[in-house]
């Protein structure tokens, strides 16, 4: 900076009253250093002023715009900032949207509040457009109306607004047109749930008729049975007497030809009983504990004279095992392989074994029959499905018997297997769960080769039934055999007839007449002669009651109609 001439020392030190004494002379060189940087504040603020982004003025409540910075002038359309300097008449027109009305409100509040901050409005371009923007005023005090105002342009922002305002109104419509949806889709579904539970109460109600017509299918078909199994258990004992005496060979013939046609509808009328049992879950297993000889000897038993008539060698192979199963169910199935075994075994050998397979034991059938294809494996379990044997007259069975084992294996968790090779034979096995506790031996012998000797020529039987047709054909029977036959229909009946005298042996009847089971009656001829006569129950009942009845009484049940040969190998057990 240069230095002051000597006429302006004079001059400054006048206006500040120094004179030209010397002591006053010695504050000048202070006073020109405050000068100095007066000045460069001066140009400093002048500078932002002219440079800055926003728009900054000055201006008189009385007078109007008395500067402006090129921000401003810029932001309002004009080249120099003079040009917006615009008196107080022409400011409302020019500049403020709002006209005489919002500078005179924007006074008001400058003179009340003495600052009008964040201020948002409009102000008027050049060319006739608006501009938004925020302000910042302030009355500065004591300078006669005089204002500072800041201006910023908030157009982007006021756009990214109205942007946002749009984006949300689109929203809210979307918001409001998806709610219908789901409202419309909800009123669909509130149909579709008040027609499913219409369609459900449908369902039930014909849930509830087909489950009543069942019953009463299950009714009738028990009531049925038991009328059919009567006379068709009397026709086959009388059958089987005929079978065994020495008739001419014309009447042979016939008796013959009628026995398998008894034993035809028998096999189908107990395949259907167990089918329509076992479809409505009216089976539960009743798992126990049993020695292997206690399941298989019966039945080795029973088909060893089963095997020898077809011409056949029944072969058993027992090891010292124990299962745990349900006796009667496991027994049916094996009942089922022997008897298939039996029925398409021309000639050579059947065996009935048992292998230990880890925890399991197999029960096997093997025969050298003729074998079935491997394409027609699966097809055998399905319900009256036979192989091809060529002629219906040489079909045996109604097909079922295999249906039945898949549905009993399935009630009991069972696998069943299925091996075969045609013209060489099959093997049909079941894997039962294997017990490490093997009970002690019952008083059972497995039956390899015939019994030698008969134990039953004499024996004092009775035979206890409330149907005289039965009584008749089983005297007759076992009369045949040699026994000493007394019947009776009741217990009282049977104290007449015995005399005082016990019995060897009990075949009774499970259901009596006047609501009276046949174990009470075998009870009481116990008690009565102080000893435990053997008993064997026969009925058409299969159902768990009989069954759990008859173990209490520890006596083995023969279903209706019996099987002569089943009948003669339980007697001779109990008598042998």
């Amino acid at each position: 900076m240069a230095k002051p001439s000597e006429d302006q020392q004079r001059a400054l030190a006048g206006l500040l009253g120094l004179g030209n004494h010397s002591a006053r002379k010695s504050h000048y060189p202070e006073l020109a250093v405050r000068l100095d940087e007066l000045e460069k504040e001066r140009n400093r603020y002048k500078w932002l002023f002219e440079h800055a982004v926003h728009g900054i003025f000055q201006a008189s409540l009385k007078e109007g715009l008395r500067a402006a910075n090129p921000a401003l002038a810029r932001m309002l359309g004009y080249d120099d900032p003079q040009e917006v300097l615009f008196s107080l008449a022409d400011l409302a027109g020019n500049l403020f949207a709002g006209g005489a009305a919002e500078l005179e409100t924007i006074g008001d509040i400058l003179l009340r509040e003495r600052s009008l901050l964040g201020y948002e409005t409009q102000l008027r371009r050049k060319d006739g457009s608006h501009v938004d923007v925020l302000m910042n005023l302030l009355l500065k005090p004591d300078q006669d109306g005089l204002v500072e105002g800041f201006v910023a342009d908030i157009t982007e922002r006021k756009l990214a607004q109205q942007h946002l305002q749009q984006l949300n109104d689109e929203l809210e419509q979307r918001v409001t047109a998806r709610t219908n949806e789901l409202l419309e889709v909800n009123r669909n579904l509130q149909q579709q749930i008040v027609q499913r539970a219409e369609i459900e109460r449908a369902l039930r109600e014909a849930r509830d008729a087909a489950q009543a017509a069942n019953r009463s299918k299950d009714k009738y078909l028990a009531a049925a049975s038991h009328d059919l199994l009567q006379p068709l258990n009397a026709a086959r004992l009388l059958i089987s007497t005929l079978r065994e005496r020495q008739l001419p060979t014309a009447e042979q013939v016939l008796v013959e030809r009628t026995h398998q046609a008894l034993e035809g509808a028998e096999d189908l009328l107990t395949d259907l009983l167990d089918i329509s049992r076992l479809d409505q879950a009216a089976i539960k297993p009743d798992i126990e504990l049993y020695r292997l000889d206690e399941l298989l000897a019966p039945l080795a038993s029973e088909f060893q004279l089963v095997a020898e008539a077809a011409g056949l060698n029944l072969r058993v192979r027992i090891g010292d095992f124990a299962v745990s199963t349900d006796l009667r169910l496991l027994t049916r199935i094996m009942r089922n392989f022997l008897s298939n075994a039996c029925r398409y075994t021309a000639q050579g050998n059947i065996l009935l074994g048992a292998r230990r397979r880890g925890d399991y034991l197999r029960l096997e059938v093997w025969d050298t029959g003729r074998g079935i294809a491997e394409d027609r494996l699966d097809s055998i379990f399905l319900e009256f499905n036979q192989l091809d044997v060529g002629r219906a007259a040489d079909r045996k069975g109604v097909g079922l018997g295999l249906a039945i084992v898949e549905r009993i294996a399935k009630i009991l968790g069972y696998r069943v297997l299925v091996h075969s090779r045609p013209g060489r034979g099959s093997m049909f096995a079941i894997e039962v769960p294997l017990s490490h506790e093997v009970p002690l031996p019952a008083n059972v012998v497995v039956q390899q080769h015939p019994v030698a000797g008969n134990p039953l020529p004499g024996r004092r039987l009775l035979v206890v039934d409330n149907e005289l047709s039965i009584l008749e054909s089983m005297a007759a029977l076992l009369g045949q055999w040699g026994c000493e036959v007394l019947t009776a229909t009741d217990q009282d009946s049977a104290l007449a007839v015995l005399q005082g005298q016990p019995p060897e042996l009990i075949l009774v009847d499970f259901h009596l007449d006047h609501g009276v089971i046949g174990c009470d009656v075998v009870t009481h001829l116990r008690e009565h002669f102080g000893q435990s006569i053997p008993a064997v129950m026969i009925t058409a009942d299969r159902s768990d009651q009989c069954r759990r009845s008859l173990r209490k009484l520890g006596a083995p049940l023969l279903n209706k109609p019996v099987k002569p040969g089943k009948l003669r190998a339980v007697l001779s057990q109990l008598l042998g």
